[in-house]
């Protein structure tokens, strides 16, 4: 016997009915203040440090960055930065 079951919701409902926190305040707090510290001239804050973990290891690091890179491109599609 099998069962096949359909659930459509976002996943702001999702988190909710996990019992997850909502981080997203806490997430664009530690966005703000790593963009404060670039802006700076911060030590270790400059973009090429930040990306390192990225392009290092070779290919497996380079599908990583791809993954990072077509993500913000799709929040940024959707929408990803509301309005306060």
């Amino acid at each position: 016997m099998n069962f096949k079951i359909d659930v459509e919701m976002t996943p702001e409902e999702l988190r909710r009915a996990l019992g997850l926190p909502d981080v997203s305040v806490l997430q664009q707090e530690m966005i703000d203040k790593v963009r404060e510290q670039m802006e700076a001239g911060a030590e270790g804050y400059d973009p090429l440090t930040l990306l390192k973990p990225y392009l290092n290891n070779g290919i497996g690091s380079m599908e990583a960055f791809q993954k990072l890179l077509f993500g913000m491109m799709n929040q940024y599609g959707k929408g990803g930065r509301d309005a306060d």
